[in-house]
This record gives C-alpha cells, structure tokens and sequence, in this order.
C-alpha cells in the first residue's frame, strides 16, 4: 500500500518548527531529503513504521505524533483542496474529495456517515490496528485543520475515536483535539455536527469544478496504471521461480486476456517485455553485489535458458559483464 509523499513533506516542515534533528531521524529510518521533496512520488506506508519510531526514538518524545500534528503546515495548493473550494458546499466537497481520497493514499479507507444530526468521518484503515498511533494522531488532527480551515472554523469536532489504547496520560491529547476522546476503538473517526455539510463556499464554481475532476480523475488513472505496473513486477517474480514468465503466464495470473494487460501497459507508458527486462536486470544486479551466488545460479533466478542469453542481456543492461560488474561494485560497497 502505498501514499503520497505531500504527508512527509508536511511532517518535515512541523519537525524544523519543533527544532528537531531530522537528519537523526532520516539517518536512522533511511530517508533522505531528496524524498522529501520529492511530491510526485508515493512510497510504501510499511516505512511510516519506522519512520515516526525513529521519531520517538530521537526525540524521546512518546507524544511526537500530537506534537507534530499540532505544528503541521496546513494542507494548501493540491487538487483535492480545489475539489472543496470549487464545490456548492462543505459537503458535496466531502463527498467528492473521499471519492479520489486514493491521490493521498491507498491505506485509509475513509467514508461519511450522517445520521441526523450526527456526522461521522470514519477513517478506516486496511491495516486497522498495525498502523503507527503518531501517525493516526498526525492524520486525525491535520484531517481537522483542514477541515476547520475550509470551512472558516465552522467546523467543529465533538468526539474523536482511537483504535490506540488509552494512555496513561491523556492531557496532551485533551489540550491539543479539545473535544471528548475515546480510545481502543474499532476505527478511527471524526464525529461533527452534521450542519456544517450545508456551509457554502464562497469559491463554488461549476466550470472550475468540472476542471478539477477532471484533473483527479486523470491522477488518479495514473495511480491506477502504475499500480497495474507493480503488479505486473510481483507476478514475474513469483514466476521466474518456475520458469514461467510470459504475457500469457503473467496476464493469467492476473485474471486478465494477454490483449489487455499489453493494452493496460501500454496506457502506462510501457510494455510487458520493458518491464520484464528492468525486473530482471535489478534482480541480476542486486544478486551480484549483495550475494555470493554463482553466475550460473544467477541466469536461473532471472529466468534466462541459456547463459548466453543472460550475458548479452547483462552487457545492454551495464556495458559490463556480470564478473566485471559484481568486482566493481562489491569492492566500492556501492547499491545496484
């Protein structure tokens, strides 16, 4: 699963007001700065994990979370925000911003329920309990900024659920959220009155209205694309361990005609022999610098018949031979 990067990008932001030692804690979790500015890029939420650990870690902070939340720069300036400011009301922007809620991230799974009076935002996760409480603590109260600000503070949030224990000191939660606070929860939500759905925006416009779903939509097929990409890359994986790898083996396991996933992957900007190569020439490369296999077991794990074959494909790949290229690299201690 994975997200935008506009998150961390944000959180660097709250950690330079807080004067924390982000270096520390990019060193530590493996992130560098050039992901950070990096806004095109989604990465796999499994290094949120590490990443607020590190956090706590070198900050010794157990509430990094609330305290990063709390300096967040507000969302500003993307398209799920113009979504909002172009719709009739607070509501319908909602609405719309959950049905492309995949430009932020594949991992939450938010929704609105509306009973009466009573609203609720519920922020339902894939990986329910798994996920960092810094970064439900982070997501929740940046989700009520947002809010608050679209709205010219009419919004307002009266309970907030946790699926995170209860801690033993709840007063930093209470000074920064202000509302009733409920704990070990089954999902995360924001519970508000209802009324605050029918605020109109003073910025509604139709025509720039249908110009911004149409700019989602196409981010969203993009993430669609590549999503269908890293597919395509897990079951060749599984594949070459048999031997197996074609459009026809590959498109099979994915339930779907060889017709369409070259369709499919075309559409991406790619095709099923670019991706073939590429998985396999990474694969080659990171068994000759980070492993002591053979050659000969090498051409087997990539999938090639012949060595023959795997040495050509090696020499278009690195204007090097495999010997050539594992002496180089192990003896710099360089990545493939």
């Amino acid at each position: 699963m994975k997200e935008s990067s506009i998150l961390l990008r944000l959180v660097h932001e709250s950690l330079l007001k807080l004067n924390v030692d982000v270096n520390a804690i990019y060193r530590k979790c493996g992130v560098t700065l050039e992901h950070v500015k990096d806004t095109a890029t989604r990465h796999n939420h499994s290094a949120n994990l590490v990443f607020w650990q590190s956090a706590e870690d070198v900050t010794g902070d157990q509430d990094i979370g609330l305290h990063v939340a709390e300096a967040l720069p507000l969302y500003r300036g993307q398209v799920l925000e113009y979504l909002f400011l172009s719709s009739p009301n607070f509501g319908e922007g909602l609405n719309r911003a959950l049905h492309y809620q995949r430009l932020l991230s594949d991992v939450a799974m938010a929704y609105l329920e509306v009973n009466g009076s009573d609203a609720v935002l519920v922020l339902d996760s894939k990986l329910g309990d798994q996920l960092s409480k810094h970064y439900n603590e982070c997501v929740v109260l940046g989700v009520i900024r947002f809010f608050e600000s679209i709205t010219n503070n009419n919004f307002n949030a009266s309970t907030i659920d946790f699926i995170c224990p209860e801690p033993k000191d709840v007063s930093e939660y209470k000074r920064i959220y202000n509302c009733e606070l409920k704990f070990s929860q089954k999902v995360n939500a924001i519970h508000f009155n209802a009324d605050v759905l029918a605020h109109h925006s003073l910025h509604a416009e139709p025509e720039l209205l249908k110009l911004h779903e149409k700019v989602a939509g196409e981010h969203v097929a993009r993430i669609e694309q590549e999503d269908r990409v890293l597919e395509v890359r897990r079951v060749i994986g599984e594949l070459l361990e048999s031997q197996e790898v074609s459009l026809e083996a590959v498109s099979a396991s994915m339930d779907m005609t060889a017709r369409n996933l070259r369709s499919a992957l075309s559409l991406a900007g790619t095709s099923f022999n670019e991706v073939l190569s590429e998985y396999r020439s990474h694969l080659a490369k990171r068994l000759l610098v980070q492993t002591d296999e053979s050659i000969k077991e090498i051409v087997y794990l990539t999938g090639f018949s012949e060595p023959s074959t795997f040495y050509r494909a090696f020499k278009r790949w690195t204007d090097t031979t495999p010997v050539e290229y594992r002496k180089a690299k192990q003896g710099s201690r360089e990545n493939p």
